[in-house]
């Protein structure tokens, strides 16, 4: 199993009420702009036509008669302003050449949006399927991601691979060529079903979906399938929010200033990278970073979000750590401003607090693993009203400096001399009686 890092509640909660609120504002801003509406999105089913699909343990039929009866409901199905395409691999050659077989990839029927007719076109077209070859799973998803890029870069991509078995055309590795596709920044997702899978076979379906964000699912029944894709599909629908590049600077004085919003960039392993973000009087900072391994990376690491001053001061941190295989591990921090103290600054609506934010993180990696380009960087960052009430445990915490700590420190040592007087009072009470 793919050990996860979860990041805290909170940050979890305000990942999902900023997308929310983007998403809300999305289509208000466009009716008034009259701004033309989103590209469709794309989606690529891409199916493992190889020998190994006759074997018949699905719900008592062949491998081969379930995937068709689940892509006959999923095109049905298929929203209409999604643009779906069917690409195979193992369709075609019978024979026994490895360098013929790891080339038989094949678009079965072209990513476009689908009307009556061509939903029709396309059921016909897998209808004539037979399992044949091989399993050239890299080279297919080489042609798949082909087949979806284009000059719109807000389209929203997704390919769902649907397998039996491992890929058969090594050194050509499918989990470093998912890593080198999410490395182009396209936006693709890969998405894979294992069918009735071994170990070895969920292991790199798992591999290749974790390396673009995608999900893994095994698969044992017809009904399990055609609910997997249709979902699949319906989310490549559903709006989403696209992060605007921003590159980090080695220093504060140098790193771009950001507003309330979704963030991406790259960062390489131990490094440190600045953002900065104008927090105004009266308002509570509020981030969070998630830092995504799409390589193998070595066991032990963790990621920082550290809130600064411009003089270097620190506010408040974020930190999380793990060890084992990952895919992503996320963190976050909150830094509240007070209210202004007298009207001339309430009036002037340029007043704000320079926050640094400071991303670092310990990831490492083998030798043999390439370090360029960097480890995919997701930063958001939310403005909202601070807390009105002491009681705010991030009010009145240590992200306000570190007074708490030494009240406490100080508090302790004389709560210590207390009682070694006591103490001493009381034995030399029962000596005397």
């Amino acid at each position: 199993m793919i050990t996860r890092q979860r990041p805290a509640a909170w940050a979890i909660a305000l990942l999902a009420a900023l997308t929310a609120g983007l998403v809300t504002a999305g289509p208000a801003a466009a009716a008034d702009d009259d701004e033309p509406a989103q590209p469709s999105p794309k989606v690529e089913l891409v199916l493992d036509v190889s020998g190994s699909m006759r074997a018949r343990d699905i719900d008592g039929k062949s491998r081969m008669a379930a995937a068709k009866q689940a892509f006959n409901e999923v095109l049905d199905a298929t929203p209409d302003e999604v643009a779906l395409g069917i690409r195979t691999l193992g369709a075609n050659y019978r024979g026994d050449d490895r360098k013929t077989g790891c080339k038989d990839t094949e678009l079965l029927y072209p990513v476009e949006q689908l009307d009556k007719a061509g939903r029709t076109d396309a059921k016909t077209a897998v209808a004539t399927l037979a399992p044949t070859g091989w399993t050239p799973i890299g080279p297919t998803l080489l042609k798949a991601a082909h087949d979806l890029t284009d000059d719109t870069a807000e389209r929203s991509r997704r390919i769902v691979l649907i397998s039996d078995g491992e890929d058969t055309c090594q050194p050509l590795d499918p989990c470093v060529v998912a890593r080198d596709i999410s490395a182009k920044g396209i936006h693709l997702t890969i998405d894979t079903l294992g069918l009735v899978p071994d170990a070895k076979t969920r292991d790199q379906l798992s591999c290749i979906a974790e390396a673009t964000g995608g999900t893994y699912t095994s698969v044992r029944h017809t009904d399990e399938l055609s609910g997997r894709v249709k979902q699949l599909v319906d989310r490549a629908a559903d709006p989403v929010v696209t992060p605007v590049e921003a590159k980090g600077a080695a220093q504060c004085t140098d790193a771009p200033e950001l507003k309330s919003g979704l963030y991406t960039d790259r960062e390489k392993f131990g490094e440190h990278r600045w953002y900065r973000v104008n927090v105004p009087a009266g308002k509570e900072l509020r981030a969070s970073v998630s830092v995504s391994a799409d390589r193998a990376v070595n066991q032990d690491y963790g990621v920082l979000l550290r809130a600064e001053t411009p003089q270097g001061r620190e506010l408040v941190r974020g930190q999380e750590s793990g060890d084992g295989r990952t895919d992503v591990i996320s963190t976050g921090l909150r830094h509240p401003t007070p209210e202004a103290d007298d009207e001339n600054d309430e009036n002037d609506e340029n007043t704000a607090d320079t926050v640094c934010l400071r991303v670092s993180n310990s990831f490492s990696a083998p030798a043999s693993v390439k370090t360029a380009p960097g480890l995919p960087v997701e930063l958001a960052v939310d403005l909202v009203d601070s807390p009105d009430e002491a009681s705010d445990v991030a009010f009145f915490g240590l992200g306000h400096g570190w007074w708490l700590l030494g009240l406490l420190v100080l508090i302790g040592f004389l709560a210590g001399l207390v009682w070694g007087w006591v103490s001493r009072w009381r034995f030399a009470v029962w000596r005397t009686n």
